[in-house]
């Protein structure tokens, strides 16, 4: 300050030259990408410099008209204006503070004329951003303070507050209006996605529009536009998001539709949003796993629906076997049908596609032929359940159908000339046995039982299984069987599983269809009698426990059963016989459990049963012969009787029925003989009392303990035949 004061007072000799050159070497020094350096503290500095000149003019040591034509002189040399400018008008900003603060009114006057002076030099627009009101009022830059302070606070408001033109996120909804009309073009053929990407882009930091509401708008515009798909995607994978983002504004629309109305009822998801979200799966752009959370019904409410149905069959079954005493009242009867009637129809609405949501992305998929995400979901739900849906069994079976009709063309019977199927799945068709595996075979197995509900594709797959059987075992050789070799072939394994869990348990659901029975027949017939057995007995021991679809059929069977069998005489074997065919036709393991268990305790049904089951067809017949087999293989009945030596009645019972079944029907023998065989070479006679039954009813011969003259006399023949021999 010192200095400067000293340069003052020699202003008009010496004084002014030296305070020139003084500014210029500060200016030299300055840092000018650095506006840190315009406020530093030293004396040498241009701000001090500039502070401690205009301090002087303010206490009237030197005139402020001379200080104006200094500055002027010195921005006309240094030709930075606008750097020193803006720092001029900030130590006048400090100036006005200081003074501001001060009851001196000479210094005010002095401040005015001061910055009147360097007008000039600093223009008006950073004086009125930067001098205090009352400064700019006395100066005569404003007229009033008090109208200047109003336009101001309007200006601020309309420019910063004001929302008219915008939306709570400062989104100018004429954004969203150019962005739909960009998107709405009818039809997007030959539009480059890149373009309007780029429009797009603009549009975003044009409008200050948020990004994810963008993709938002993109999204609705491809579920409304299904067709421009090959617009769509190209855009959508061009477009600068991670997958998350993809999955989290997906699940926002789906959340939209786990809402209560105000009748508590929740709104249907639409079909278009399953088919866009299937679409995003099918291309990779988004996984199931992340998008799950989101939807409904949730993992633990898949598992606590599908104990529920479960426990519903098996309350089912086991109601059906308790012997009650006394009958229920009408109106027990009604509240329990109610109460049945009701949970039905709740698991059928859990399973809708309206209100179930990823069973309706699973049933998407499976529209869009994608079954490997179709797959990828139907695993993470308990087993069975999926396909408890109507319309993704039907999917599903199109789907199959679809992928095998080239190879069902190839061996289709003669004479058939199935149309062509049209479709826009992007599935691999099969073209031989080998391309079934394992895609055609994983989605048949996936079907289980529920195949039923298309006998027509259920009739195909048998054919199919009929005639790679006829590849594999050529010939009709009776005593072949499946070795590790021919279970080294992949395709014979996944037949053998279809027919296991998916042929003989929708063979099981189909009521009275003997043509589906002789279809499933041919087929199975071409496999060796032990793989026949063991298919029949997981069929008849494993399947029913399941499904509980059919635990019910078998409840339902059994039932019927048991209503044919309590009324059977020997007056009404023919009609009997036909109620037991049609039975027979789809559970005959269930029906023949049950008639050998009535058996074995009473004899004189031998020959009713025998003559009421000429109505069977021949895949029943075979099935008799190894629950005859598993009958005589019971672990838990005694060969013997407690109280003697002689053999149990129930082996005697079941020993004559079998002969009389073997002699009257053409029931398979080897897997009865193979049984005996093996039981005397475990060290066990007693079955040889069954061989023995089957030799003489097959063989008629009759075997008398006692016989009477009489009866030997009219055996032997006549006086005639005598002298003959």
């Amino acid at each position: 300050m010192e200095g400067m004061q000293k340069l003052v007072k020699n202003w008009s000799s010496k004084g002014r030259e030296e305070a020139l050159a003084l500014f210029k070497e500060s200016f030299s020094t300055f840092n000018h990408d650095s506006i840190l350096s315009l406020h530093r503290s030293a004396e040498s500095s241009l701000y001090g410099l500039f502070y401690d000149l205009f301090s002087c003019c303010i206490n009237n040591e030197i005139d402020s008209d001379e200080v104006g034509d200094f500055c002027k002189s010195l921005l006309t040399s240094l030709d930075s204006s606008p750097i020193l400018s803006s720092l001029i008008t900030d130590v006048l900003s400090s100036l006005d503070a200081e003074v501001s603060c001060s009851e001196d009114k000479s210094q005010r006057k002095s401040l005015r004329s001061l910055t009147l002076s360097l007008v000039s030099v600093t223009g008006d627009d950073l004086l009125k951003e930067r001098l205090d009101m009352d400064s700019l009022e006395g100066a005569g830059f404003i007229s009033s303070k008090n109208s200047f302070n109003q336009k101001y606070v309007k200006t601020k408001t309309k420019i910063y507050y004001k929302q008219q033109k915008f939306n709570l996120c400062r989104e100018e909804n004429e954004g969203f209006s150019k962005l739909i009309s960009e998107l709405g073009h009818e039809p997007l053929v030959g539009v480059d996605h890149g373009q309007v990407l780029d429009s797009i882009k603009s549009l975003i930091g044009r409008f200050s529009m948020d990004p994810n509401r963008v993709l938002d708008v993109i999204l609705q515009a491809f579920e409304s536009h299904f067709d421009q798909r090959h617009f769509f995607i190209p855009l959508l994978r061009s477009y600068p998001c991670s997958p998350s983002t993809f999955i989290n504004i997906l699940g926002f629309k789906y959340h939209t539709y786990h809402l209560s109305d105000s009748d508590g009822q929740c709104p249907p998801t639409p079909p278009s949003l399953y088919s866009l979200t299937a679409v995003l799966l099918n291309e990779g752009m988004i996984n199931i796993h992340g998008l799950t959370p989101h939807l409904r019904l949730s993992m633990e409410e898949f598992k606590e629906l599908h104990q529920s149905i479960a426990d519903n069959a098996n309350a089912i079954y086991r109601k059906a076997n308790i012997v009650t005493l006394t009958d229920k009242t009408d109106e027990e009867k009604e509240k329990e049908a109610e109460a049945a009637q009701k949970l039905k129809e709740d698991h059928k609405a859990k399973l809708s596609l309206e209100h179930n949501q990823v069973l309706g992305i699973c049933h998407a998929c499976l529209e869009q032929g994608d079954w490997p995400s179709a797959r990828s979901i139907i695993n993470q739900l308990p087993p069975n359940l999926a396909m408890a849906s109507p319309q993704l069994v039907q999917s599903l079976c199109r789907l199959v159908e679809y992928c095998i009709e080239p190879l069902y063309r190839l061996h289709a019977p003669r004479g058939t000339t199935p149309s062509p199927l049209s479709s826009s799945f992007s599935i691999s068709r099969c073209q031989s046995f080998k391309d079934m595996v394992p895609m055609a075979m994983e989605m048949i197995y996936a079907l289980g039982p529920h195949l039923h509900s298309d006998p027509i594709l259920l009739c195909k797959i048998v054919r199919l299984g009929k005639a790679f059987l006829k590849e594999m075992f050529p010939g009709s050789d009776p005593s072949r069987t499946i070795t590790n070799e021919h279970l080294e072939n992949e395709v014979l394994r996944w037949f053998l599983s279809i027919i296991d869990g998916v042929v003989l348990p929708s063979l099981s659901m189909l009521q009275f269809n003997c043509g589906m029975a002789e279809e499933v027949w041919s087929m199975i017939r071409l496999l060796p009698y032990e793989t026949r057995y063991m298919l029949y007995g997981y069929w008849k021991n494993e399947s029913y426990s399941n499904h509980p679809d059919l635990l019910i059929v078998k409840c339902d069977t059994l039932n019927k059963g048991k209503y044919i069998m309590k009324r059977l005489t020997k007056d009404n074997v023919k009609q009997s016989g036909r109620q037991l065919g049609k039975l027979n036709n789809s559970n005959p393991g269930i029906i023949f459990d049950y008639v050998l268990s009535q058996i074995q305790r009473y004899d004189n049904f031998i020959i009713p049963v025998v003559d009421s089951l000429k109505y069977l067809t021949p895949i029943a017949y075979d099935v008799l012969a190894y629950c005859i087999i598993e009958a005589l293989g019971n672990p838990q009945k005694e060969r013997l009787k407690l109280e003697d030596t002689n053999l149990s009645s129930w082996l005697q019972i079941l020993a004559s029925f079998s002969a009389n079944i073997f002699k009257k029907y053409p029931v398979d023998l080897t897997g009865l003989l193979q049984y005996v065989t093996n039981q005397l070479k475990a060290g066990k006679s007693f079955d040889l009392l069954v061989l023995k039954e089957v030799i003489q009813k097959m063989a008629g011969i009759e075997i008398s303990d006692e016989i009477t003259a009489a009866q030997l006399e009219a055996m032997a023949g006549g006086e005639l035949l005598k002298a003959e021999f």
